[in-house]
């Protein structure tokens, strides 16, 4: 499984025809990771960069790819508002887009970040992105971490 970096718009918009602008798709898992840790004599390490990464696995109801893997790096900002009991929480669509010198990604409108209400709207604004097909991801098993 190579990685596809989406540098330009053109990057998007395949990767965006590709999977079909996520319509019917679903995150099933996310992986947050930062370069701060705490070692064994109880030191902490703290990066002054913008160290925190983000992976997703996506899935969807159509083939080729069914699955892909998102990899946000040096990430802006996460705004994630989890659905409320009782509604599904497919994706309808998405976009990629670029705003500021960095790369955004947001579900269910056609609006960049800056004009989205933080109490509703989901979206990831990083410094790059990467993704990889990742078809063997699909289904109910966790692929970051540990089993439920």
């Amino acid at each position: 499984m190579s990685w596809n970096a989406i540098s330009t718009q053109e990057d998007a918009e395949y990767l965006l025809d590709l999977f079909g602008g996520f319509h019917d798709a679903c995150v099933r898992e996310a992986h947050f990771t930062t370069k701060h840790w705490v070692n064994q004599n109880l030191s902490m390490r703290c990066s002054p960069d913008l160290d925190t990464s983000i992976s997703f696995v996506v899935q969807r109801q159509f083939t080729n790819p069914s699955c892909i893997e998102l990899k946000f790096e040096s990430v802006v900002r996460l705004n994630w508002v989890p659905t409320p009991k009782n509604y599904d929480s497919a994706i309808y669509s998405a976009v990629i887009g670029f705003e500021n010198s960095e790369i955004f990604w947001v579900l269910d409108s056609e609006d960049p970040p800056s004009k989205l209400d933080p109490e509703s709207e989901c979206w990831v604004v990083a410094k790059s992105l990467k993704w990889r097909m990742a078809d063997e991801f699909l289904g109910e098993n966790l692929h970051y971490g540990a089993q439920p």
